[in-house]
């Protein structure tokens, strides 16, 4: 049996900062695909990407209609991939659209999303985590502070960081309605979290996170050494960014909702074992074991 060295230290006694270990683009230099190479320069030294434009007004109504479908269907609530908001009781997030709707599956598969993610991760790719995230007006709760990777890592068994994420906006992003918020050049540092790991961690953390939270000291260092961004955009733009960036988002207490997809993909090359710092795996509609390339 093969061992894996685990590269990034986790849910210890205390917190861990190390530098990372790992590639942020694995593509050739000069390898052909849809981002330019100044486009993938700012990609390596930020962590993350705007797209203006990922998707058209056209396609932004056919995707927001079918979340709107999924979101209105009484079996999609009942489902265990269906997040509800504690509060509202509203629907918060459901996973593995990709698998539930062929709409979303179209989205996947589409060159301009897919192509983009095996050009920085210099590979074929497979999906590892996909959801709509539906944050409606007048109180829908953030997400604090994280880093995926750590989560990932912890808790689904990613070794390495050669995963990349994208969030395609389905209602315009105000610098008012709880946007995402990214702190540059922070993929650089892996910040390993203090604290153990719970039994079904996921349960709680879906809604609100606890384990694999970054201390108030840390995040101070972080948010003065990077600053942070926040990202605004028509319905139809995207964010491109690393697994390893430190991000979060505020509440939305603003009478307009923001809604997305969120795509994760994941290198076939970096393939997921078991926990690296959790009793047992999260379930596979939020970490996957089917590890079929997208095509």
């Amino acid at each position: 049996m093969t061992t894996i060295t685990d590269l990034y230290p986790s849910r210890g006694a205390t917190e861990v900062s190390v530098p990372r270990q790992d590639p942020v683009v694995w593509s050739a230099p000069g390898e052909r695909g849809p981002l330019s190479v100044p486009e993938l320069q700012s990609y390596e030294r930020d962590g993350f990407l705007p797209v203006e434009e990922l998707i058209t007004a056209d396609e932004v109504a056919v995707y927001h209609e079918e979340l709107e479908r999924l979101i209105a269907d009484p079996a999609i609530r009942a489902d265990d991939r269906s997040i509800i908001e504690p509060q509202s009781q509203e629907i918060r997030s459901v996973f593995e659209v990709h698998k539930i709707s062929e709409v979303f599956a179209r989205l996947v598969r589409d060159e301009r999303v897919v192509g983009r993610a095996r050009q920085i991760l210099g590979s074929d790719v497979y999906v590892h985590q996909s959801r709509i995230n539906v944050k409606p007006g007048f109180g829908a709760s953030g997400f604090y502070w994280h880093s995926d990777f750590e989560t990932w890592h912890a808790e689904d068994g990613l070794p390495n960081m050669r995963t990349v994420s994208v969030s395609i906006a389905l209602t315009e992003n105000h610098d008012t309605n709880g946007g995402l918020m990214i702190m540059p050049g922070s993929h650089h540092t892996y910040l390993g979290c203090a604290g153990a790991t719970p039994k079904d961690n996921y349960k709680k953390s879906l809604q609100m996170q606890d384990a694999g939270t970054p201390s108030d000291e840390a995040l101070t260092d972080f948010a003065s050494r990077h600053g942070i961004k926040l990202f605004t955009g028509k319905a139809g733009s995207a964010t491109w960014f690393d697994c390893n960036c430190m991000h979060g988002s505020g509440d939305n207490i603003t009478p307009f909702p923001r809604s997305n997809v969120f795509i994760v993909f994941n290198s076939v090359e970096n393939t997921a074992v078991e926990p690296f710092a959790a009793p047992v795996r999260r379930p596979e509609y939020i970490g996957a074991r089917d590890f079929t390339p997208v095509r």
